[in-house]
């Protein structure tokens, strides 16, 4: 099979759900993280699809991540709740946090929840969307391993640490925006690297701080932030809110999840908005209609077609890849039949 043959995501789904459910996780959450994987690829983000499918079945073998999720909820005051996770599964804790965020939200207009001692849990954008169709405007924020120096230094201790906000758009697919604090996500290295190719200048430095093109010298050295010092004072203060405020891990002290031995640290922050409590929502909904428009009324630079409000390029690539298929990297495939073969789930890999 080549990197041309597409693959039915319903089977591939299918397929990662086998995977974690054999790995210990009740069957709904071994449905969501599979989800979430698959719904990366759909989007077009394969740095955050799939392509992880091991690195978080190697986390639950090796006991860094717990199997089972058993949240503990240490603050409960109307609009404000504090979640310890306990080592849960990442997708599993956020997924529920923001489904109590939007409930305490419709109840007192706004809310804040913290989610300490988590896991990675793949695109925030998975997340916001959530709260986006349930009516509210949401923000989440999430630390991450180390990936940048700070802005003067050259050891790595900053992670990532994307952060997204979504909100419903009328007749139109959610405004979603979900961006990491470096020039490029540290799954996109990844993905360069199984698909053999090159990084853009820019994006990284090797060990010994010189710029460098070859993705596992970017790995192994520093991701740079977007921006220059802007991304820097962004990751920071992201970091503050999911590690210091939470009451989790923050900088040095969280782990990625490519890290297979050390337990996370991670941390999430989430507010939401109840759009009704601020005007009604058919008059929202009108608004975002008449802001779309005009963002896509202004004459095209050259080469360009047309003008996306953001989100609407993954809501595109979500339809596509749905009706044709996947397309997934050679490497990706090649793992993901190792996994197949391990696990005992050959019968169920979907190509």
């Amino acid at each position: 099979m080549d990197g041309t043959t597409t693959i039915d995501p319903q089977r591939l789904r299918a397929f990662a759900a086998a995977v974690y459910a054999g790995a210990g996780l009740p069957p709904a959450d071994a449905e969501l993280v599979a989800d979430t994987l698959v719904q990366a690829d759909l989007w077009g983000h394969q740095s955050h699809g799939v392509l992880r499918l091991g690195w978080y079945l190697e986390r639950l073998r090796r006991g860094s991540m717990q199997a089972v999720t058993r949240p503990v909820t240490l603050v409960d005051a109307g609009g404000i709740a504090v979640i310890d996770g306990q080592d849960g599964v990442g997708q599993v804790l956020t997924a529920a946090a923001m489904g109590e965020a939007v409930r305490r939200a419709k109840a007192h207009g706004l809310s804040a929840v913290a989610v300490r001692n988590s896991n990675h849990f793949g695109t925030c954008m998975y997340y916001t969307l959530m709260g986006a169709r349930a009516g509210c405007l949401t923000f989440l924020t999430t630390n991450g391993g180390p990936a940048m120096a700070p802005w003067g230094g050259r050891r790595k201790i900053v992670g990532t640490n994307p952060w997204s906000f979504a909100a419903p758009a009328g007749r139109h697919a959610p405004m979603v925006s979900d961006m990491a604090n470096t020039g490029v996500a540290r799954g996109k290295i990844y993905l360069a690297r199984n698909r053999r190719e090159a990084i853009p200048e820019g994006w990284a430095i090797d060990a010994e701080g010189n710029p460098t093109t070859d993705p596992q010298a970017a790995i192994d050295g520093i991701i740079l932030p977007m921006a220059g010092h802007k991304g820097y004072a962004i990751a920071t203060l992201v970091d503050m809110m999911s590690g210091v405020l939470t009451g989790s891990a923050f900088l040095s002290g969280v782990h990625g999840p490519y890290d297979f031995d050390h337990r996370s640290g991670a941390g999430h922050f989430i507010i939401a908005v109840d759009i009704a409590a601020m005007q009604p929502m058919a008059e929202f909904g009108a608004r975002m209609e008449a802001f779309i428009a005009e963002l896509k009324s202004v004459p095209l630079a050259k080469g360009h077609d047309e003008v996306f409000y953001p989100g609407e390029i993954e809501a595109r690539n979500d339809e596509r890849n749905r009706r044709e298929g996947l397309r997934l990297p050679e490497d990706t495939r090649a793992d993901l039949a190792r996994i197949a073969a391990e696990t005992g789930l050959a019968d169920r890999l979907p190509f």
